[in-house]
């Protein structure tokens, strides 16, 4: 009973993160849209942020598999 809990936890948190990537990629294509000039410094705050979002979502995935 326990791991399918956890597996359902995981599915929320992966949704969780791929939603906070989707967003932030939207944001990140419509601010280089407006401003090509900035488009390496955006591009590289969008690489980032991916990485803080991946890396809640391991740290959801292994709090999950803590409990």
């Amino acid at each position: 009973m326990q791991t399918q809990f956890q597996l359902i936890f995981y599915g929320i948190v992966v949704l969780g993160a791929a939603l906070g990537i989707s967003f932030v990629g939207a944001k990140t294509t419509e601010a280089m849209a407006r401003q090509p000039e900035v488009s390496g410094t955006v591009q590289t705050i969008f690489i980032l942020a991916a990485a803080f979002i991946e890396a809640l979502a391991l740290l959801g995935f292994v709090l999950g598999l803590i409990k």
